[in-house]
């Protein structure tokens, strides 16, 4: 499937900026799953210094700084992405206490590679006893990772309420596990800090998912929003995404921009500017899904 992915943030400033610095992940990552067939990322004003390279996560990373005086700033992103189906869940995996020992002992370069997602983040620690708690109603002992983390995402979206007046971004997981509400980011939030409190590698993922209007009802351009999940390291299979808001794997419908350890390390603009007094934020998201690639 090929989708068309349109995202615009514009922030207006009650005061004039004189000078500004940004980083940007907004352009997605190729994978094995995932390629990027046309990109655009437009910006006004244009910066007068733009450097594109990639971060230590493997994700495609803007550095731009605009000179030019100004009172709001517009970033555009544009991108064509293929997305193939999600491949079928393998029917067995390892006991999750033989992922982690693995992990832990750095069995093989998989496992040290994937342990780097082990560790606590600015977002999501490792010490939590709610989480560790929570996690071990699907984590019995010896039972598979796969069917263990599926069943622990189909928990959170059974249990957890999507509110989006309930919390911030700096909310901590601990809070949102007794709220039992929050976004997609805070549920992604969750899931990680469970996983990592059993010591399983899991990281974050942000993107966009292809929504769909009810039947009879038109399609909203620029209704869509960004949307986060997560993955777990599975051996041997690699990683395993979950989607923890939709009680799903995410598979052509979700289209991956970066990933990191956390919200953190994959903010799609953030910066730092000289003046501007109060600003407003105004995000627009439009995924227009395409037709399936014809074959060859």
């Amino acid at each position: 499937m090929i989708h068309h992915v349109v995202h615009v943030t514009e922030y207006l400033y009650s005061e004039r900026v004189s000078t500004s610095h940004h980083a940007l992940h907004l352009l997605p990552r190729a994978t094995p799953a995932q390629a990027c067939l046309r990109e655009e990322l437009e910006i006004t004003p244009p910066p007068a210094v733009r450097r594109d390279r990639v971060d230590d996560f493997g994700n495609r990373w803007s550095y731009v700084e605009i000179h030019e005086p100004h009172n709001n700033l517009r970033v555009t992103s544009r991108a064509d992405v293929e997305v193939a189906p999600a491949p079928p869940l393998p029917a067995t995996s390892a006991p999750w206490e033989a992922v982690r020992d693995a992990v832990r002992a750095g069995a093989d370069a998989e496992a040290r590679a994937a342990r780097a997602y082990a560790f606590a983040s600015p977002h999501v620690p490792t010490s939590s006893a709610a989480a560790r708690e929570y996690a071990l109603t699907s984590f019995t002992a010896g039972r598979g990772i796969v069917e263990a983390a599926r069943e622990l995402t189909t928990r959170i979206y059974k249990d957890f309420v999507y509110d989006s007046r309930a919390t911030t971004i700096a909310t901590p997981v601990d809070e949102v596990l007794k709220l039992r509400r929050g976004v997609c980011q805070d549920f992604a939030h969750v899931q990680l800090a469970c996983l990592r409190a059993l010591g399983l590698p899991a990281r974050y993922v942000s993107g966009y998912l292809v929504t769909r209007p009810p039947p009879g009802k038109p399609r909203l351009v620029g209704a869509d929003a960004s949307h986060a999940w997560l993955a777990v390291w599975v051996p041997a299979s690699g990683w395993l995404p979950l989607d923890p808001t939709n009680d799903l794997v995410p598979g052509e419908q979700h289209i991956t921009v970066a990933w990191g350890r956390d919200f953190s390390d994959v903010t799609p603009v953030r910066g730092v500017i000289m003046g501007g007094g109060r600003h407003d934020l105004w995000v627009s998201v439009d995924v227009s899904p395409g037709e399936p690639k014809s074959a060859a």
